[in-house]
């Protein structure tokens, strides 16, 4: 039985864990901390090499888009979870599953590298030491790996004229926890990122004064859609996908008129010059209250610090002549410490691999990484889709093209990518959630055929086509295909709608999600040429 040493014991490495008792080899899952959970895993204190999200975060996808594929949240839960929720939903998955036990513990992974029968056999050697007294160091041999330590760990700086003379206190978003300690200063947020939205909502209700800097701006989504839906539960289907693969304009113009009756981008000067599906979304629900109140003010990029190390003068001429504090929410580095960079090389926060998970030039395919994407979704059932593809490549089930065909694959990707995306380096790894899950599906074997669905169960087929487009549908066939994954898909529903109003009698459906009519009359005048293009 091959051996995979999965590095990671965050959610993607319960996720590998899972995928490899499901195709029948061993795992063996190195985790730095004595936790499961990774980023989930709140820590009041910021330590090297490993992420973890603020006290107050609360995930951004709901809680049927970022579910386990074969295993549901559990009803009661709200849809977008804090993270003490969230964790808490690992922990009933690894305990279901039994994944646990193939966890070590404070062990942290210092080199990886090719064995010396490598060219032979594709195996891996694996050092690692306790990771709280650093000794200890320890050499096991591996048939195959698995890369899950995410790209929230290594933050990001940024430089500016001056930065070095500031005299203030300056952090990144990944050591901020809570707003404890900012308390009447005033606080120069860098970067509008997720990170950088959820800092300044909440620095707002006790700093002194917060200023928002930002090179280009940004469309701010809400977590509420239409008809009190979530919003991803009500805009991401393989329909409104396909629309927008064919008609980017007409989707783009349709997003800016719906996000600008929410509130004047360009008033509240934050509206970019670049197009809505230009970006990765930033989701905050409470950002434009703040700036109206005036607890945020919005500022252009920052041109320079002050010589006497106290102030900040923007872009546009503005000065601010104290600051006690410089936050940046200026991303994360993609880094693989305990690699040589020969087997993977990273520039510019951009790393070549095929469809984002296998270095193309190695001579087995006995290395993946999983997770290293930046999804307009969640990340959960990618990693899924992604190591259920490696299992079947590890077993022998599965082959990957030439390298030459790998490599144009990869080109063709970064070109494509560089023509949707502003240049960022958030963007190096940005994917198109339904377009990406479903070519990562066919890879596997598991993506489930919405016209013969259509045509042998119109109910399912329906829901596969113009409802929520969650993840238990790439169990309805294909390896290791689920017998209850119909059944949580004509469900999910319920589950949206139980949270909000349990207790209270109410008609079956009566709150379920209804199309709003222009966007209706778009969807059934375009639906035969989606099908026929698409899905025969």
């Amino acid at each position: 039985m091959k051996t995979v040493a999965i590095i990671g014991g965050g959610v993607s490495g319960l996720i590998c864990i899972k995928c490899c008792l499901d195709g029948g080899l061993t795992p063996v899952c190195y985790e730095m901390t004595n936790d499961i959970g990774g980023l989930w895993n709140y820590d009041a204190n910021a330590v090297d090499g490993k992420a973890s999200v603020m006290k107050s975060t609360v995930i951004n996808t709901s809680k049927e888009f970022m579910a386990f594929s074969d295993y549901p949240p559990p009803i009661e839960y709200p849809n977008y979870m804090h993270n003490t929720k969230l964790l808490s939903y690992f922990r009933m998955y690894a305990e279901k599953f039994n994944l646990k036990g193939y966890i070590r513990f404070r062990r942290r992974v210092t080199r990886i590298q090719p064995a010396v029968d490598y060219e032979q056999t594709g195996c891996w050697m694996i050092f690692s030491v306790d990771a709280e007294e650093e000794s200890n160091e320890i050499c096991e041999k591996y048939d195959t790996v698995m890369l899950a330590t995410g790209h929230h760990a290594h933050p990001r700086w940024v430089d500016f004229p001056g930065l070095d003379n500031f005299k203030g206190q300056k952090l990144h978003s990944w050591q901020y926890k809570t707003p404890h300690g900012f308390e009447d200063k005033t606080v120069v947020v860098i970067g509008i990122g997720n990170s950088g939205a959820d800092m300044v909502v909440e620095l707002g209700r006790f700093a002194k004064q917060v200023y928002l800097s930002t090179r280009r701006g940004t469309w701010v989504l809400n977590r509420v859609g239409p008809n009190g839906w979530p919003l991803d539960m009500y805009a991401t289907n393989s329909m409104t996908a396909a629309i927008q693969n064919y008609f980017p304009s007409l989707t783009n113009w349709m997003l800016e008129r719906e996000l600008s009756k929410r509130f004047n981008h360009e008033l509240y000067n934050l509206k970019p010059n670049h197009r809505p599906l230009q970006q990765h979304t930033c989701l905050n629900d409470d950002l434009p209250n703040r700036i109206i109140c005036g607890a945020v003010i919005v500022k252009p990029n920052i041109k320079e610090f002050t010589a006497d190390g106290h102030g900040v003068i923007f872009t546009d001429g503005t000065k601010i002549d104290h600051v006690d504090c410089i936050l940046m929410a200026t991303g994360f580095s993609i880094v693989f410490p305990y690699l040589d960079e020969k087997i993977l090389t990273v520039q510019d926060n951009k790393i070549r691999l095929y469809k984002y998970v296998w270095p193309s030039h190695m001579t087995h395919p006995t290395l993946a990484v999983m997770g290293l994407i930046q999804p307009l979704g969640a990340i959960n059932p990618i990693t899924e889709l992604q190591a259920r593809w490696a299992i079947r490549v590890f077993k022998g089930e599965l082959k990957l093209p030439s390298r030459l065909m790998m490599d144009e694959d990869i080109d063709e990707k970064i070109h494509r990518m560089a023509e949707r995306y502003v240049s960022s380096p958030r963007h190096t790894v940005e994917v198109d959630y339904v377009d990406y899950c479903d070519e990562i599906a066919d890879q596997v074997g598991c993506r489930p055929g919405i016209f013969k669905f259509l045509l042998n169960d119109f109910k399912l087929g329906w829901s596969l086509l113009s409802g929520a487009f969650t993840p238990y549908r790439y169990r309805l066939q294909g390896p290791n295909q689920w017998e209850g994954a119909r059944d949580a898909i004509l469900t999910q529903n319920e589950r949206v709608e139980y949270p909000l109003c349990a207790g209270r009698n109410k008609q079956q459906g009566k709150f379920q999600l209804e199309w709003a009519p222009m966007f209706s009359i778009i969807c059934f005048l375009l639906l035969s040429i989606i099908l026929y293009q698409v899905f025969l």
